[in-house]
């Protein structure tokens, strides 16, 4: 049988330091019925002069652009990127354990309705630091993936995930401009009108933490915390995150479950002491830890959400 094509899709912006590693994390892959298409960003750096001598050896194809940022970036490369049968976003920055696309494959192709539905594969993973030096295990803290646990977070990191064609056409097509990032946006979709195949006892990625990340992840317990009562109680993050359940449901909500549908609605019409009170004790878990349940209830009391 002919291997599926895969379809790697990286977003680059002034990523000279790390960018070599993770392309040859990327060409080192066992798995080798894979292109890379990474579209740059507008780096300011010398990460072009690097991908241009990838390019002329025929090991990528580049897409040079304007600075969109990475979200609509990431977008382009859906839209951009040859026909293949799964997908892949990557970073810039990390390195692919050998067999990361080799997994992934395996377990997409044994989905019976692989050519129905969207489906996102996503796996394990661990940190480590700007030197590549280990940190700690992490990744889903883990009783599976759910549709409830996408409205409140994204448990799968974009460079743990690989999608089929279905979902690459649905999150193409539906990602908004109020979507907070690409991978939540991936996530929440395949969970709400697909299915979400998580990985958990593989770590297939070496994320690496550096001070040039996009996104923001601590690792030590003062710095989560700190981070937390930071994003949790004084930003705008959950007004950003209603924002974007809003648009969810503008496009999805005919198509979620019974079930679902009620669930979005408690997070997308107004807020009022019924709603509040029915979202406090909706007998259903939204994260995994005792510690973290209970803080995402305290917003409920709190109006914060």
């Amino acid at each position: 049988m002919e291997e599926k094509k895969v379809a790697i899709l990286m977003s680059t912006y002034n990523g000279e330091k790390y960018i070599k590693s993770q392309l040859e994390s990327i060409l080192n892959q066992t798995y080798k019925n894979i292109e890379i298409y990474i579209r740059d960003d507008g780096s300011k750096d010398k990460t072009i002069v690097i991908l241009e001598e990838y390019e002329k050896q025929g090991k990528i194809k580049l897409i040079k652009g304007k600075n969109l940022g990475f979200i609509k970036s990431f977008r382009e490369l859906l839209n951009i990127c040859d026909k293949a049968d799964y997908y892949s976003y990557c970073d810039q920055d990390d390195i692919w354990m050998e067999d990361k696309i080799e997994k992934a494959v395996k377990l997409l192709n044994k989905e019976k309705e692989i050519n129905n539905i969207p489906i996102l594969y996503a796996s394990n993973y661990d940190y480590y630091d700007g030197d590549m030096k280990f940190i700690k295990h992490t990744g889903f803290e883990n009783k599976g993936p759910s549709f409830a646990k996408s409205l409140v977070e994204c448990i799968a990191p974009g460079m743990t995930m690989v999608i089929n064609q279905i979902a690459k056409d649905s999150i193409y097509e539906s990602m908004e401009k109020d979507c907070l990032l690409h991978d939540w946006w991936t996530y929440e979709v395949c969970a709400g009108i697909g299915k979400v195949i998580y990985d958990g006892n593989e770590i297939t990625v070496k994320y690496r933490r550096h001070t040039n990340n996009v996104t923001t992840v601590e690792t030590t317990f003062i710095k989560k915390f700190i981070w937390r009562v930071k994003t949790f109680i004084f930003s705008d993050h959950w007004k950003k995150l209603k924002k974007q359940l809003i648009a969810y449901e503008d496009i999805f909500y005919n198509s979620l479950s019974k079930k679902n549908q009620k669930l979005l609605k408690l997070f997308t019409k107004k807020m009022t002491i019924f709603t509040q009170i029915e979202k406090i004790f909706y007998p259903v878990r939204f994260k995994d830890k005792i510690t973290h349940e209970f803080m995402i209830r305290c917003m409920f009391v709190l109006w914060r959400i």
